[in-house]
């Protein structure tokens, strides 16, 4: 332990662990630490015994619910976008090698009172029953629009400098209603709030060309993919990654504390009595807490369920996006679903999570609007966690804290984060430059 790292990390969520991997790759000598036993932090991934355990004070799991090894319940389940920042950086760590995804079959979203199929393109745009047939044509339009845009093509912008002109002033130019604004806005675009309308209209329309771009990609019914066995293999494929290019993992060590020195600089980590020291720290919340704020609550529900969720078209694996004006709400609602397709679940089991921002102290009512839509229910466990957000000025105490997980039920924020944590560390940009193919013998039944 006596010895100097450039950085040392601690935890072993995925962010922390995708920071790890690839700071290693990039030549930085890394020490890996985490109090616990295993694997994952918050967003570690239990068996059945382990979540009865967890929820209900017991390891004793009912028999008609299966055997609990087969179980491989994800604590923040996110899908993958198949083009997205993510799968770019496992391509570019070849973390891809250590793990299979399968394509998500279903993208939703739940509008006036019922679910429908995300249309992405000019021509899911006339079959959707989502809007009325004036609208279509409008959407139709918005859509070719989208579709056809290149950055680098003057001919294709029609005018309008997409980095000035507002996404309100872009789909006002098709006069789309409110409805469908709310569709593409959340369910397509992935806002989680409403402020992007007052935005430049580039960030809407890349975020819009990357779903329908990761639709294609497997001729699916969505854009999403998931690693068979869920999200635990990731954590662990990075550490690998990391322990390749020399990287030091301990797991299990007690305390962990940060040193700092008397001008506030973090020197060194100790545990046990040892101090490795380090020019800077890496670590979630929990390890510094007196350099994060409070800034939300998240509010989730997890479910087992013998059915998919019904109007999903049987779909084993789905998300349902309920944008908050549906809800009248203050934030958007996620649906999650995986089944024993993905190998999370015995066969014949589904797990669904739905989750929110929490505006209440009780999720069970919260969460409601999206637990009806499962359909019958063989066990539910609710939850609540709290969300941080680091205040500390890392260039001041050589601190680099990741952000607590929000209630998406995609990555796209996740990667976020990981990636400007990543140019405040190294002080560059993470080069997502890669060759999507390279992922696709990877990419198990992502078809």
């Amino acid at each position: 332990m006596d010895e100097e790292y450039d950085v040392i990390v601690l935890g072993t969520g995925l962010k922390e662990c995708i920071l790890s991997g690839i700071l290693s790759v990039d030549g930085l000598k890394v020490l890996h630490m985490d109090r616990n036993d295993y694997y994952g932090g918050e967003s570690t991934s239990l068996n059945l015994a382990k979540i009865w355990k967890r929820f209900k004070g017991s390891d004793t799991t009912p028999d008609h619910l299966g055997v609990s090894k087969e179980y491989n319940v994800d604590m923040v389940p996110k899908f993958m976008m198949a083009n997205g920042a993510l799968v770019r950086v496992l391509i570019r760590t070849s973390v891809t090698k250590y793990l299979n995804f399968k394509a998500v079959d279903g993208s939703f979203v739940y509008n006036n009172g019922k679910i429908h199929k995300v249309p992405a393109t000019d021509v899911e745009a006339l079959k959707s029953n989502l809007m009325g047939l004036f609208e279509k044509r409008r959407a139709r339009k918005f859509f070719i629009y989208v579709q056809d845009y290149e950055e680098d093509d003057a001919k294709s912008h029609e005018g309008l400098n997409l980095h000035k002109v507002t996404t309100r002033e872009l789909i006002s130019k098709y006069g789309l209603e409110d409805d469908t604004i709310d569709f593409i806005g959340h369910a397509l675009a992935l806002h989680r709030d409403d402020s992007y309308l007052d935005e430049p209209a580039i960030d809407t329309v890349k975020r819009m060309k990357l779903y329908s771009e990761s639709l294609a990609r497997f001729q699916g019914g969505s854009p999403y993919i998931y690693p068979l066995y869920g999200l635990g293999e990731l954590p662990q494929a990075f550490a690998r990654l990391s322990a390749v290019y020399g990287g030091t993992y301990m797991l299990n060590k007690p305390e962990c504390k940060v040193e700092f020195d008397e001008s506030g600089k973090a020197f060194g980590v100790t545990s046990e009595g040892e101090t490795a020291k380090c020019k800077k720290v890496v670590c979630d919340p929990s390890y510094l807490p007196d350099k994060v704020k409070k800034v939300g609550r998240v509010a989730r529900a997890i479910c087992i369920m013998k059915h998919p969720i019904p109007d999903t078209k049987d779909s084993h694996s789905v998300q349902i996006i309920l944008p908050k004006k549906q809800l009248k709400r203050k934030s958007d609602m996620y649906v999650f679903c995986c089944s024993y397709a993905h190998n999370v679940a015995p066969k014949g089991k589904f797990i669904a999570f739905v989750s929110t921002e929490a505006e209440t102290d009780k999720p069970e009512i919260e969460l409601k609007p999206g637990i009806d839509l499962l359909g019958p229910v063989e066990e539910t466990f609710f939850d609540m966690y709290d969300r941080y957000e680091p205040v500390n000025a890392a260039e001041e105490d050589n601190c680099f804290l990741t952000t607590s997980y929000d209630a998406t039920t995609h990555f796209e924020t996740t990667v976020k984060d990981v990636l400007a944590l990543y140019s405040k560390i190294t002080g560059k940009e993470l080069d997502l430059s890669v060759d999507l193919n390279a992922a696709s013998a990877g990419e198990n039944d992502a078809a």
